[in-house]
C-alpha cells in the first residue's frame, strides 16, 4: 500500500494556512540585493542560535557572528564545532534538494561531523524524543528505520498537500521516526526551512527555528499530542502558527530597522485623520520647528508614510497631513 501520514487538516489548520499565503502574498515582492544580503545574514545566524539552543547549545547570537567571521570564540569546543557545521550546512541551503534522500544523508554529514561516529548514517540502535523531564516518545526499531525514511520521501515528492503543510507533516513524521543517533532536531529543522525555501524564498530569510526555540516546550508538547493521537495535526497547527508570528515578528524588525526612532514616534501620535505642524507638534512635546521638519516631518513624507491635504501646494496656509496607507500598516506593526 501507498504510504500516507495520517494528518487530519482541522478549521485551525486551514485558517492559519490561508493567514500565511495571504502574507507571503502581500510581501512576495523583490527587495534590494544589498538588502536581501543582510537578511540572510542576520536571519541565519538566528535560525542558527535557535536550532543548536534547543538541543543545549549556549552560544550567544554575538558569538555565533564572531565565529561567522573567523574570530576566536571563548566556549567549549563541542559546542563551537556544533555551529561551525550548521553554518556550512545553511550556507549550501540553496544547494540541497529536499526531495532527495540522499541530500538529506549529505546535509547530516556535514551538520554531525565531529560530533558522532558515523555522520551521514542511519541509527543502528534504539532512540527516543526526550522532552523537558521524561521521554515522550519510542523511536520505531533501527531495522525499520531505512524503508519508513524511503516511504516518507517518497510521500513528500508526490504530495498534493500545500507546502506549509507537507513540509510540517514531513517534519513530526521526521522526529517520529528519528532516524539519526543524534541530530534529528536540527535536521528536521532545517528539513522544514528547505522545503519552505523551495516554495517562496521569503523564507530563506525567516528564522523559524528561532521561534520555536522561543517556544521549546510547546514544540515537545505537539510532538507528544501528535505522537499519542496518531495524527499530526496538532504538531501540523503548531509549526503553523510558529511560521506565522515569526513572518510577523521578521516583518516588525525589518521595519524598524529602516524607520528613524523619531518617524516612528510620529506615526504613534497621529490618528487616521489630517493634523497641521502644530497639531503634530503638540502630541510630541516639540517647540523647534525646523527640528521637527528636518527629523520628524520630511523623512516620513520622503518614505511614503504621510502625505499631504494639498499635495500640489506644499506652502499652502490650510496645509495639513495625514498617513498613507503604507503609514498605517507600519503604524499596525509598532
Amino acid at each position: 500500500m501507498t504510504y500516507q501520514p495520517p494528518c487530519t487538516i482541522t478549521p485551525v489548520i486551514e485558517r492559519l494556512l490561508g493567514q500565511i499565503c495571504e502574507f507571503v502574498g502581500r510581501h512576495s515582492l523583490p527587495i534590494a540585493e544589498e538588502q536581501n544580503l543582510k537578511l540572510r545574514r542576520i536571519n541565519r545566524i538566528r535560525t542558527i542560535q535557535g536550532s543548536l539552543a534547543i538541543e543545549g547549545n549556549t552560544l550567544s547570537e554575538d558569538q555565533i557572528t564572531a565565529i561567522l567571521a573567523g574570530k576566536p570564540v571563548v566556549a567549549p569546543l563541542r559546542e563551537i564545532q556544533e555551529v561551525k557545521n550548521a553554518i556550512e550546512v545553511y550556507d549550501r541551503l540553496e544547494q540541497w534538494n529536499p526531495y532527495k534522500e540522499e541530500d538529506l544523508l549529505a546535509a547530516h554529514e556535514i551538520m554531525m561531523q565531529g560530533l558522532i561516529d558515523y555522520p551521514g548514517r542511519y541509527r543502528g540502535g534504539g532512540v527516543g524524543i526526550m522532552g523537558r523531564n521524561e521521554i515522550i516518545h519510542v523511536a520505531p526499531p533501527a531495522s525499520r528505520v531505512n524503508i519508513l525514511m524511503r516511504d516518507l520521501f517518497n510521500w513528500l515528492e508526490r504530495s498534493e498537500h500545500h507546502p506549509l503543510v507537507a513540509s510540517s507533516i514531513f517534519h513530526y513524521e521526521f522526529e517520529f521516526i528519528h532516524p539519526f543517533a543524534d541530530g534529528n532536531g536540527r535536521m528536521g529543522r532545517l528539513w522544514q526551512s528547505l522545503i519552505l525555501t523551495g516554495w517562496n524564498s521569503i523564507f530563506a530569510i525567516t528564522p523559524v527555528e528561532s521561534m520555536v526555540h522561543a517556544h521549546q516546550q510547546a514544540y515537545y508538547e505537539a510532538i507528544g499530542q501528535s505522537t499519542k493521537m496518531g495524527d499530526s495535526a496538532a504538531f501540523v497547527a503548531f509549526m503553523l502558527e510558529t511560521i506565522l508570528a515569526v513572518l510577523e515578528q521578521t516583518e516588525t524588525d525589518q521595519v524598524t530597522d529602516q524607520v528613524s526612532d523619531q518617524v516612528i514616534r510620529l506615526l504613534n501620535s497621529m490618528d487616521t485623520g489630517f493634523m497641521s505642524v502644530s497639531e503634530m507638534m503638540g502630541e510630541l512635546s516639540l517647540v523647534h520647528r525646523p527640528t521637527f521638519s528636518k527629523n520628524y516631518l520630511h523623512p516620513a513624507l520622503e518614505s511614503g508614510l504621510l502625505e499631504m491635504k494639498y499635495p500640489d501646494n506644499p506652502r499652502h496656509p490650510g496645509q495639513s497631513y495625514r498617513l498613507t496607507p503604507k503609514g498605517r500598516n507600519i503604524k499596525a506593526l509598532l
